[in-house]
């Protein structure tokens, strides 16, 4: 697979969730470049364990700690390959709206190329008004989804496709 290659997850709630990083997200997650977590990590550890497999970038969610917050912030645009990313949680701005549409408000100031958010634990995949908007559903917590799911992202001569990589459990 050519261009840069970006593991993405969100929603880990580690340790009540999983003590340790599922196999199938270890497995996915080898040969990527660039991790980024949108939020509920709930522990620093799962940025350690995940910075064995590449560097990692991210913001907070609404379950997280101070520490967490004020390491990652809540929300911010990365530029990866000349192709900005908008990272949000997903949860602000409180109201109707869905988890979606929040993430894709949060960026309506600011040119990105994609919206990547969390919070819902589940995967979506959408192009908006040019904008990709991508949800990695959680790799430890399904809730109603029929399986766990994280993301890669593929950065190539300006262009960024995703795709969800879909596993059963098994992993505690």
């Amino acid at each position: 697979m050519a261009g840069l290659r970006i593991g993405v997850v969100s929603d880990t709630h580690m340790p009540r969730m999983a003590a340790a990083l599922p196999p199938k997200l270890v497995e996915a997650f080898r040969n990527v470049d660039l991790i980024l977590h949108l939020g509920d990590w709930v522990s620093l550890e799962v940025y350690e364990q995940l910075l064995k497999l590449a560097p990692v970038e991210g913001i907070a969610g609404n379950n997280d700690g101070e520490e967490i917050i004020s390491r990652f912030g809540m929300k911010k645009v990365l530029e990866v390959e000349g192709v900005k990313l908008g990272l949000v949680h997903g949860h602000e701005p409180f109201g109707r709206m869905s988890t979606p549409d929040k993430a894709f408000q949060a960026f309506a100031s600011e040119a990105v190329q994609a919206v990547l958010f969390g919070h819902s634990h589940q995967p979506y995949l959408e192009r908006r008004e040019g904008i990709l908007l991508f949800n990695p559903g959680s790799p430890t917590d399904k809730r109603r989804e029929a399986h766990y799911s994280v993301g890669l992202l593929r950065i190539e001569g300006g262009q960024i496709e995703a795709e969800h990589i879909f596993f059963a459990g098994g992993f505690r």
